[in-house]
């Protein structure tokens, strides 16, 4: 199940581009547009991180942060215009595991949140899945084929994962929507495909045979020819 991020911030605009760039990136996002319903969002239904704004009507960022925090370990990204290091001090002393200043990069954004989830993750024991002469270890979430290595993506991950954890199995589109992005991005999205592209491309960049096979109008299956 993706994870779910409740972002607070007041400005539709910015709230809308983040949101949909967050949907598209596989997670599931909530928003709310001031710091009250944020925190009452938060204590209705916990999300596993938190982007907050800090400048809100009613109860600031700061306040809400302070909140959150006394209530739980989830994780918080601060965003913010403010750029003094003593700005920066105060938003983490009040919680905030991380702080990012406007206008930022959505790349930027979506590489803390990943980090941040790196970060808070309990430890498990990796496990290393096999198919063919393709290895993924679900410890450091890398591929390897054969002997080269092969760096992924947190979204190239957890297709291949899909695929590898269901060898043979013929994949349909509907399910790695549902298990890879949790979201229903319309038949007519062509983000499974682009996907699959990124993987063909790293997997058989040295000419290996191709694993991972198109089912016409069904969807997606590995396996060897």
């Amino acid at each position: 199940m993706a994870e779910r991020i409740l972002l607070i911030e007041d400005e539709p605009g910015i709230a809308d581009f983040i949101k949909r760039g967050l949907i598209y990136e596989g997670y599931r996002v909530d928003v709310a547009y001031d710091g009250q319903q944020g925190l009452e969002m938060a204590r209705d239904t916990p999300p596993d991180f938190v982007i907050l704004d800090w400048m809100l009507p009613g109860l600031d960022g700061l306040e809400v942060c302070k909140r959150l925090r006394a209530a739980s370990d989830v994780p918080i990204l601060m965003l913010t215009a403010k750029e003094d290091v003593q700005d920066r001090v105060q938003g983490l002393d009040a919680g905030a595991d991380d702080y990012l200043v406007k206008p930022f990069a959505f790349d930027e954004l979506v590489a803390r949140i990943r980090a941040l989830f790196r970060r808070a993750a309990p430890a498990s024991q990796p496990e290393v899945l096999r198919f063919a002469d393709l290895t993924l270890d679900t410890g450091t979430h890398r591929a390897q084929r054969g002997d080269r290595f092969i760096d992924l993506t947190a979204k190239e991950y957890e297709l291949l994962e899909l695929f590898m954890r269901n060898p043979r199995r013929v994949l349909t589109r509907e399910l790695i929507f549902d298990r890879v992005w949790s979201y229903d991005f319309g038949g007519e999205s062509n983000i499974i495909e682009v996907y699959v592209r990124y993987l063909r491309q790293k997997t058989e960049e040295h000419g290996e045979p191709r694993l991972v096979h198109t089912v016409r109008g069904v969807g997606y299956v590995l396996r060897e020819d």
